[in-house]
């Protein structure tokens, strides 16, 4: 769990709101990025039910990423409750020197993968 999740949080809100037609607001008492009032495209979890995580949850192209992720990285990746059976995986923001320019790919990945189509060009 992050020792400054307000300083986690505020990175996070910097690099998901430069996003074209980024909005915020909350769901389930967690900030959650949206595309104007559509799709959300980022959650910022912390301590979820007492979990003792720091994370962004990211959407997926789907079940084959999400086993290659958390596979590959099993201590940067994990799949997030209730969100990962839709596609969602959980990236740890939590980590030793998380690396801020890999969670601002992931988050404009996962934008482009909810983003209409009519603006999916502009990221």
């Amino acid at each position: 769990m992050s020792p400054d999740p307000d300083a986690d949080l505020a990175r996070l809100r910097t690099i998901a709101l430069a996003l074209p037609r980024a909005i915020e607001k909350t769901s389930h008492g967690m900030p959650v990025f949206f595309i104007d009032k559509g799709k959300s495209f980022a959650w910022f979890i912390h301590n979820h039910h007492g979990a003792g995580i720091t994370a962004v949850a990211i959407k997926t192209s789907g079940a084959e990423e999400q086993a290659m992720l958390v596979e590959t990285r099993p201590e940067l990746y994990y799949r997030p409750a209730y969100l990962a059976p839709s596609g969602w995986i959980g990236l740890r923001l939590d980590v030793d020197e998380s690396d801020w320019d890999h969670v601002a790919d992931r988050v404009a990945m996962s934008w482009r993968l909810v983003a209409p189509q009519r603006i999916a060009h502009l990221v």
